[in-house]
């Protein structure tokens, strides 16, 4: 399931995420008070606890103890929405990074909390990055990660790209880590029963196999043991998370040395 953001009007859109106008007041009642932030914060716990596909302003109305219809007089629809939904959950990451130790640690750390920021809200991975949300938390983590960059004086061009990389790097390991956590309650299957159900029917299927794929055979030869509590998918991602964020770290050094 893909979202795309900005499919409500544009400048109600824009409006509410700078929060330029429109209604936003808490107003007193014999239920609790309404506001868009209220609304915001049930419909982040819901596509929390539910996932993006239960979400709609029933849904949020519901956990509030009200109808759908009366959330519509502060969000206009549900496109409006997710940017906020999308926007606020941004506000969790930190702002700023301990640059005393160089750009390369604090960078390091940048993509640690954005992969554990996914993973504590995976819905947010189904907001497609094709249409950026435009509100001011989104600047705020690009702003963040920049200016950590800054420090390899790179320029505009080849940083925008760096910047870009990364984005798509710990994004794509969380959508995986997010997905296998998620595959057993879906085929009622652990990923360590199908691994082990599948690798053993290869040798069965595919006599020779390594003689026919020796360099397959070969990467996979060298395999850490998960610790007890950690699917195996779950602690090969993370595996590769840790060596592929050094390797495209070192990519940018030697960047730096060519200009």
């Amino acid at each position: 399931m893909v979202v795309f953001a900005g499919q409500g009007d544009a400048r109600r859109s824009m409006a509410l995420l700078w929060r330029t106008g429109g209604p936003d007041e808490v107003r007193p009642g014999p239920k609790p008070g309404l506001s868009v932030d209220v609304i915001v914060d049930a419909a982040i716990a819901v596509a929390d606890r539910e996932g993006m596909a239960a979400l709609s302003m029933r849904r949020v109305g519901e956990r509030l103890g009200r109808t759908g219809m009366a959330l519509y007089t502060y969000v206009p629809s549900k496109g409006e929405l997710v940017d906020l939904m999308y926007d606020r959950a941004l506000a969790e990451l930190p702002a700023e990074y301990d640059l005393s130790g160089g750009w390369r640690p604090a960078v390091s750390s940048w993509a640690e909390h954005m992969l554990a920021f996914y993973l504590r809200h995976p819905w947010v991975l189904q907001v497609s990055q094709a249409r950026p949300v435009l509100g001011p938390n989104e600047f705020a983590v690009l702003e963040t990660v920049v200016g950590i960059l800054r420090g390899t004086g790179l320029g505009p061009g080849r940083l925008r790209g760096v910047v870009s990389l990364l984005f798509d790097f710990v994004r794509g390991a969380a959508k995986t880590i997010s997905e296998s956590r998620l595959a057993p309650a879906a085929t009622g299957v652990s990923d360590e029963e199908w691994w082990q159900a599948r690798s053993s029917l290869l040798e069965e299927v595919a006599p020779g196999f390594a003689a026919r794929f020796p360099m397959v055979t070969w990467v996979e030869s060298e395999d850490d043991v998960p610790g007890e509590d950690e699917p195996y998918l779950e602690h090969r991602v993370n595996e590769t998370f840790t060596v592929g964020l050094s390797v495209l770290l070192d990519g940018v050094e030697a960047a730096m040395k060519t200009g």
